[in-house]
């Protein structure tokens, strides 16, 4: 899945152990593999001017492009031939992967090596921004600094470039978002008189209702790795929440997080949420076929339902995130999302920033793309196509672009995965039989311990 996505895209994000379904783990880990934590907030000043190597114009440049992104960075060379490529096949920076992270390490250290152009997950943003050693180049390029026009980075979704973000500059280009959103079986919906929920109330109303009127039918799983993006994000939790750079707030015990997991805890004691995981081995088979809802990302449509349950074609349909009841505001979360870089040691930054520019914002290419882009204009092209909306049983266009800019930027792109603790922790304790309010310390001291790790200084207020 793209994470990475997308779905993720990496996310991030990756994260999905797809079995017993006909969705692949490489493409489940291409989408959400990405979907490592998925924002954090840039400070407000500057660091010095970027100063470029020295260029050569024309000269020929090394992309590095995952199996899912390699037909995109094809299709360009096929339609640039003047521009001079060499094209590198790795894992995308899926996530957990350091691989790209050892490689620049290492290529710093000998001097030569670097890829002009990688495709990764936010994650390797976090590090990509920042020198690996004292007097090295941060790998990626500042795109802000006269690369990529202001212009250009304006129209991405709201919210959507965060995760690119840091010292006031912008080092990446995002190429799809997984914004999470209400998925419903319409059919099903409509036969048994339900009305959709706009709220969480009224989501955990009705999931009683169906496990009272229709027991084996679900509304929604927290049993993936994943399943927290859906949720606890999409609730405001401050699981990963950075304040400053450096410092990050994990509070597993505010209210927010505290709603969300008496919700949950509620609807899986009346056996309306699984602690299953959607992609764990034989849900597809066993219950794929009674999943009345699901909050999740919006690959889920294609590569949950349609790829993996085989539901049939008009049946499901999308809503947009859910509110609180009496709150103004909406937020939703991510589970997924890939990112394009630039190396800050090409010596030809234009061919490098054009291609990740058309790779990310171009109809030609976002139109076809595998899960939806972050740039707007582009998103309307995807949209657009047949390929993307025909399956559904309503216009996914306004729940998709609602969602889009409602990603809640409050939960943090850090230098490690959101999904670990997740995983580590929570997963094995609701498989257990415990809950996930009784769970919520342990996951929180989780966090807490990977991140000291990596040198953040962790504050629980």
């Amino acid at each position: 899945m793209e994470s990475s996505r997308s779905p993720r895209t990496g996310r991030r994000h990756s994260l999905l152990r797809a079995a017993a379904i006909t969705l692949s783990l490489a493409t489940a880990a291409a989408l959400a593999g990405c979907a490592s934590a998925d924002t954090t907030t840039p400070s407000a000043s500057k660091q010095s001017a970027f100063k470029p190597v020295a260029q050569k114009a024309g000269s020929q440049i090394t992309v590095w492009a995952d199996s899912t992104r390699l037909p995109s960075v094809q299709a360009y060379q096929k339609s640039h031939p003047d521009v001079k490529m060499k094209i590198v096949t790795y894992d995308g920076g899926a996530d957990g992967s350091t691989y790209l992270q050892s490689k620049v390490q290492l290529f710093d250290r000998t001097g030569s090596g670097w890829p002009d152009v990688v495709f990764g997950n936010p994650t390797d943003v976090t590090w990509a921004s920042e020198a690996t050693k004292p007097g090295a180049r941060p790998f990626a390029a500042p795109l802000d600094e006269k690369l990529v026009p202001q212009s250009t980075l304006d129209g991405f979704a709201k919210g959507s470039l965060t995760p690119c973000q840091f010292n006031g500059h912008t080092y990446c280009m995002r190429n799809d978002i997984a914004q999470v959103l209400l998925w419903y079986n319409k059919s099903l919906m409509d036969k048994w008189g339900y009305k959709v929920p706009t709220t969480w109330q009224e989501y955990e109303t009705l999931g009683k209702q169906v496990a009272k009127d229709h027991p084996g039918y679900l509304v929604g799983s927290v049993g993936d790795t994943n399943s927290h993006e859906s949720y606890f994000w999409s609730g405001q939790c401050p699981a990963f929440n950075l304040v400053k750079p450096g410092t990050l707030r994990t509070d597993l015990a505010d209210p927010k997080c505290t709603r969300m997991a008496k919700l949950l805890d509620n609807l899986i004691s009346a056996k309306a949420i699984a602690t299953q995981g959607f992609f764990s081995q034989g849900f597809a088979k066993n219950s794929g076929g009674k999943v009345l809802m699901a909050y999740g990302p919006s690959w889920y449509g294609q590569y949950l339902f349609k790829a993996g349950f085989k539901t049939p074609a008009k049946q499901i349909a999308a809503a947009p995130p859910l509110a609180w009841q009496g709150e103004s505001t909406t937020a939703t979360g991510n589970v997924g999302g890939g990112v394009w870089m630039v190396s800050s040691h090409s010596a030809n930054l234009k061919a490098s920033s054009d291609l990740v520019t058309w790779l990310t914002t171009s109809d030609e290419n976002q139109a076809t793309a595998p899960t939806y882009p972050a740039y707007t204009q582009a998103a309307k092209a995807w949209l657009a196509n047949p390929t993307n909306r025909d399956y559904f049983a309503n216009d996914v266009s306004g729940p998709f672009e609602q969602a889009a800019n409602e990603v809640w930027t409050g939960w943090s792109n850090t230098k490690f995965s959101d999904s670990t603790a997740w995983s580590s922790v929570v997963l094995p304790a609701l498989t257990s039989g415990k809950s996930l309010t009784e769970t919520l310390p342990a996951w929180q001291q989780e966090i807490a311990g990977e991140a000291k790790t990596q040198g953040y200084k962790v504050v629980d207020q």
